[in-house]
């Protein structure tokens, strides 16, 4: 059970708006918050480190559905593969996979900087409309800049890691919980996305991926649109 909660009344001050935060204040040993600017470096703080993470996780999703993230660092790429689709990035392409019927996956070429693979992924993946550890940051910060929210901070254990929760009530989004690992990675979240209700909820984390995790689905046809590739 998560442990008791402590409700923040959010005052006006400046927030980080950027996914990479600098300079942050982390929670105190008792878990207190002190401002809301400690609580939404903290949380972005966490979730931007997980860029230098190798893991896989997965998440569960209503009607049983899954949806998985593996994330490596030698070499850099990262996949996030969810019903209906798959999206993968390495030093090479940007694989756009459709994976009802036949699996069908378009290459172009993979971000810059290529250090940062899971932006694209995240990017492309927020446009299939799951749910992203960005897009959950920005909620937040969202949340954060109206004077009248109130976040609620709890802690718990999701996959056996403990988690930071917090429950979020403001005029400026929609009501929704969300939860980072201490290792930064997200932990679960439930609200809505764009209007559109969703949740999730980490079923298993490891910190090994398996290489064929970032493969094309089996079967499937290529279109590579990179230049020089036609």
């Amino acid at each position: 059970m998560p442990a008791a909660s402590t409700v923040l009344r959010v005052l006006a001050v400046p927030v980080i708006a950027s996914f990479t935060v600098t300079g942050c204040q982390a929670l105190d040993d008792t878990g207190r918050v002190i401002g809301r600017g400690d609580l939404v470096n903290e949380l972005a703080a966490r979730l931007d480190s997980a860029h230098e993470l190798t893991y896989s996780a997965e998440y569960q999703l209503p009607g049983g559905r899954t949806v998985s993230i593996a994330q490596s660092q030698d070499p850099v790429r990262t996949a996030y593969t969810y019903p209906g689709g798959k999206i993968s990035v390495n030093a090479e392409s940007l694989a756009t996979c459709q994976t009802t019927g036949k699996p069908v996956c378009t290459l172009t070429l993979p971000p810059t900087p290529a250090s940062r693979p899971s932006v694209a992924v995240y990017t492309e993946a927020e446009r299939q409309g799951m749910v992203t550890p960005p897009a959950v940051m920005g909620l937040l910060t969202t949340a954060a800049l109206d004077p009248d929210a109130v976040i609620e901070q709890s802690d718990t254990t999701l996959a056996g890691h403990p988690a930071t929760c917090v429950d979020v009530r403001s005029a400026e989004v929609s009501p929704f919980t969300a939860c980072v690992t201490s290792d930064g990675v997200l932990g679960s979240f439930t609200g809505a996305v764009d209007g559109k209700p969703t949740e999730l909820a980490l079923s298993s984390i490891r910190d090994s991926v398996d290489g064929a995790a970032f493969d094309l689905p089996p079967g499937a046809g290529v279109v590579d649109r990179r230049p020089g590739k036609a």
